[in-house]
């Protein structure tokens, strides 16, 4: 099927208002029947791409009108994984408070946890684990979080979970 220019700019200016957090003229079209879990050419939705991109209130705007917390990407992640590897706390407690599973995972098996260990973000490690994270989760290939961010050079990550998983 062949799109004409007019589609497809109107589809680029819908997925630039998510990245750029032009919440107003996005949740017009939403309230006229624009699908909240439209996705890109990279299985970017809408939600993925205002979360990546720190924008709460746009955010809010497409779970209000059903985007899917766990819609994953053509990379198989999840809106939390992006926002915890921004380390966006505010964006992250409102992807949990409507029902991002905490430890959800794509095919490579890594968690907004390992992602945000991976990163050397350890106030996003703490709000994950506080909402539940397991910290002795694997990845798909068998790799511990605290491996995954010692391969990383997450100093300051692995520091935390070493004192977290080796109490003395």
């Amino acid at each position: 099927m062949k799109l004409d220019d007019d589609t497809l700019e109107f589809a680029r200016r819908v997925f630039q208002y998510a990245r750029t957090g032009e919440t107003a003229p996005l949740a017009e079209l939403l309230a006229q029947g624009l699908p909240a879990n439209l996705r890109n050419e990279r299985g970017d939705s809408l939600l993925m791409l205002a979360c990546y991109h720190g924008h709460l209130e746009t955010a809010r705007v497409l779970l209000d009108h059903g985007a899917d917390p766990e819609l994953l990407n053509d990379a198989g992640q999840t809106p939390l994984a992006g926002a915890a590897f921004k380390g966006d706390a505010a964006v992250v407690s409102l992807l949990l408070e409507r029902g991002a599973a905490v430890d959800a995972a794509g095919p490579n098996g890594k968690t907004a946890l390992m992602i945000a260990a991976m990163f050397n973000r350890v106030e996003m490690m703490r709000q994950l684990i506080e909402h539940g994270a397991d910290p002795r989760a694997v990845d798909a290939a068998g790799i511990p979080i605290r491996e995954a961010a010692a391969k990383m050079g997450a100093v300051e990550a692995v520091d935390f979970l070493n004192k977290l998983l080796d109490p003395r």
